[in-house]
């Protein structure tokens, strides 16, 4: 079982990974040095830092609401909250920043006193967009595990709603804030489509430099260079992140919380107006320009993308239907190194289990583009020729879709009552009937959860796919998403708001399947 994964991981991750390093800061170590050294690429830097830590606070303000609510809501309208937010976390990247680019126009706010296009403030509502799920998610969920009773006492005692909050509730929060707070900031360090398409040529982070390096330039060394410089703060990110995981995982206290208090009206009507402005607001807007066509509206521009325009090598219903294959060969791929990697985990020695689990988390954290640039610059020599492939590309995707398999599957058989796999042995089951009857059963609907997250985040990839040939069999939806907005022209911009509608319902259709399945009651995802 251990040597699947294991073999996944060093052919398609560890090998591309170590080539950039080799390539960035061994084979020619005076070349990190000239780029840290030159001005624009401090700039950059210093831009990229700066982006990711205002996206977090940004983030943080306006999802914390959402979190208290989530801790607040029980049964369906919980798991409908849920979905509300979770769904902008796995639409494309490139689909969100043309529906927000979509808003500025719409709204006026493309010219004049208030410019928003091609500023940091479309970067920041951006990463808001995206990150709100994951603190609402994180610290909702966790909060809702905390014994209530502590605060109940509190206010028996006379301390006020403020003071309860801030001296009791407040502090026991702070290791899922922390949490949620360096995954916010990972996710912004290592944003690239809404960066490329917001922020334009004047706003670069080492994510974009990476790609006009390597693309654009044709500059490898510097890519290289650039892109182990950007790994070795992402890996210090995740060692943080996984430092700051245990440590919230620890004092939570279900079966002693008391009775979950109902929302207050306050706390309902401000998430509901803060969630219709960030997240509802810029989807309504792009399904209203994608059926604008002249002075009215139809279905022209949803027609048009069978027809093939002269800047893509195929129709964008080719790509869309590339986009599908990919994500179900994706998926089962994941699935199968996801499923190994879970038994090994669970079942595992120990000496074994926790290695295979950190070393599945890593390509989570870890930049798509220096995913992709490190198979473009590893797989290029026999016998690992295989950049070329068509199969690369899903390849690719699953890479991102084994850790959420891994994260489904492992905290569901772990939290089987060993008792039912006892009284299984007793009643004169053998050990593979047991694992047949018991197991598989309970695990497979987390593995649906897994699966359903693989698909759409292969859907949405557009980070190491920028990388990966753009042949007219292999041009995915996204990448043909990105090349409509970035032509002029208002058929061209139509087809692609009518392109990123669809593929926004593709993937939030498999949100839909992990909320119906109840996948984040039972999983760590």
């Amino acid at each position: 079982m251990a040597a699947v994964p294991a073999a996944f991981l060093a052919v398609f991750f560890v090998i591309p990974v170590t080539t950039i390093l080799w390539e960035g800061l061994v084979a020619d170590p005076s070349r990190l040095g000239e780029l840290v050294s030159s001005g624009r690429n401090r700039s950059v830097i210093a831009f990229t830092v700066w982006q990711a830590t205002a996206s977090t606070l940004l983030t943080l303000v306006v999802a914390l609401p959402a979190a208290a609510l989530l801790a607040r809501t029980r049964g369906w309208t919980r798991r409908l909250l849920r979905a509300a937010v979770t769904v902008p976390f796995v639409l494309p990247t490139v689909a969100v920043a043309g529906a927000f680019d979509a808003t500025f126009v719409r709204l006026g706010l493309d010219h004049g006193a208030v410019d928003l296009r091609h500023t940091v403030w479309a970067i920041l509502l951006a990463h808001l967009f995206f990150n709100h799920a994951v603190v609402a998610r994180t610290v909702g969920v966790y909060w809702s595990g905390l014994d209530r009773r502590v605060e109940d006492q509190a206010r028996v005692l006379g301390a006020a709603p403020w003071r309860v909050f801030t001296e009791i509730t407040w502090p026991r929060l702070r290791p899922a804030v922390a949490a949620a707070s360096v995954i916010v900031f990972l996710f912004s360090f290592t944003s690239f489509g809404i960066i490329l398409v917001l922020g334009g040529p004047r706003r670069a982070t080492i994510e974009t430099e990476i790609y006009r390096h390597a693309v654009t330039r044709l500059d490898l060394g510097a890519a290289a260079s650039l892109a182990a410089l950007q790994l070795l703060a992402v890996v210090a990110l995740v060692a943080v992140a996984n430092r700051l995981e245990r440590v919230r995982v620890g004092p939570t206290q279900r079966g002693a919380r008391a009775t979950v208090p109902r929302p207050g009206p306050l706390l309902v009507g401000t998430n509901l107006v803060a969630m219709g402005l960030v997240l509802g607001l810029p989807l309504g807007i792009v399904v209203e320009r994608s059926l604008a066509v002249g002075g009215g509206y139809s279905l022209a521009n949803y027609r048009t993308l069978a027809d093939r325009v002269a800047l893509l090598p195929a129709p964008a219903t080719t790509a869309l239907a590339h986009s599908l294959s990919f994500a179900v060969l994706a998926t089962v791929c994941a699935v199968v190194v996801g499923t190994a990697a879970s038994a090994v985990v669970v079942a595992g020695p120990r000496r074994l289990a926790r290695p295979v689990d950190l070393a599945l988390t890593v390509p989570l954290g870890v930049s798509a583009v220096t995913v992709g640039f490190g198979i473009l610059v590893a797989l290029d020599t026999p016998p690992l020729d295989w950049r070329s492939r068509w199969w690369i590309i899903p390849v690719a995707h699953a890479l991102v879709g084994v850790p959420f398999v891994v994260r489904s599957v492992v905290p569901v058989v772990r939290g089987i009552d060993p008792r039912v796999r006892e009284a299984a042995a007793v009643l004169g089951a053998s050990p593979r009937r047991v694992r047949r009857e018991v197991d598989v059963p309970i695990a497979a609907r987390a593995l649906a959860v897994g699966a359903a997250f693989a698909a759409a985040v292969s859907l949405g990839e557009f980070g190491a796919t920028s990388f990966l040939p753009r042949r007219p069999d292999t041009i995915t939806a996204p990448l043909a998403l990105f090349r409509l907005l970035s032509t002029p022209g208002d058929a061209l911009r139509g087809q692609a708001m009518a392109l990123a509608v669809v593929l926004m319902l593709v993937t939030a259709a498999a949100v839909l399947v992990v909320e119906s399945l109840g996948g984040a009651e039972g999983t760590s995802v």
